[in-house]
């Protein structure tokens, strides 16, 4: 069952029980509140979970996988005074604050069987960019092979005129992550390392500079790719999300 017919049969159920024993819309919303919850941290989660591990460990035959995400809003900083460099007793040190030279967007995808990374920059984060972005895929994948996207459920991924590109270029197959569920995608480890390793300690004086490091490091990353071991089960995951969860609740009512 898809997440929107889960819970609209949810919100069908509790419609009922309202008619019958009078209870009070904020009471039912409390309790659908909950069965959403549920939903999002067990039953949707649990099938996407299997069912991304399952393209990894297992893709199909003269088949590309490729999970898709893209970092948006990353911002050129350039601090108002030099840093000073790490010595003995001291580390590095930069200046707390800085000047804001402009944004760009990556668009981003991870071969999950090799480690290898497509990535483009582009200045707007909308379906025109998307299109682009995967126009781009489609003319260095080898024509043979068909291509499996794991991305989130992002309105502009599912915008009408990419629907349309996609039902004319049949060798693309789409799977979108549940809502809230974006943690799936391996991508977002890419983006970790690219973060804690380029961007953010970096100094940028214009955008044109930091468009320049993010292709170079995807370039340094591509000379020596390592995919990333996804070894956890989704029960596993599940488990640790719900003891998070419960902890969270806790000191929210502390």
């Amino acid at each position: 069952m898809a997440d929107g017919q889960f819970l609209s049969v949810i919100d069908s159920i509790f419609s009922s029980i309202q008619n019958d024993i009078g209870s009070s819309l904020s009471q039912i919303n409390q309790v659908v509140q909950q069965f959403q919850k549920l939903y999002q941290t067990t039953v949707a989660p649990l099938a996407a979970i299997n069912q991304a591990r399952g393209f990894v460990a297992n893709p199909p035959e003269h088949a590309l996988v490729l999970s898709v995400d893209e970092k948006s809003q990353i911002q050129a900083l350039d601090r108002t005074q030099p840093g000073l460099p790490m010595k003995k007793g001291r580390g590095t040190i930069m200046t707390h604050d800085y000047k804001r030279n402009g944004t760009t967007t990556l668009f981003a995808a991870l071969d999950t069987a090799t480690g290898e990374v497509y990535g483009l920059c582009q200045q707007r984060h909308r379906h025109q960019e998307w299109l682009r972005f995967l126009r781009m895929i489609d003319q260095t994948v080898p024509a043979g092979k068909q291509i499996y996207l794991i991305c989130d459920n992002y309105a502009k991924h599912k915008h009408e005129r990419v629907q349309r590109w996609l039902g004319k270029h049949k060798r693309f197959h789409v799977r979108f992550t549940p809502t809230s569920a974006s943690w799936l995608n391996m991508i977002e480890r890419f983006f970790r390392d690219l973060t804690t390793n380029q961007i953010r300690r970096g100094v940028f004086q214009d955008l044109e500079q930091l468009v320049t490091a993010i292709g170079n490091y995807i370039d340094h990353h591509n000379k020596d790719p390592k995919p990333f071991i996804w070894t956890a089960k989704a029960n596993d995951i599940l488990e640790k999300v719900t003891r998070a969860q419960t902890a969270l609740n806790k000191r929210r009512s502390a």
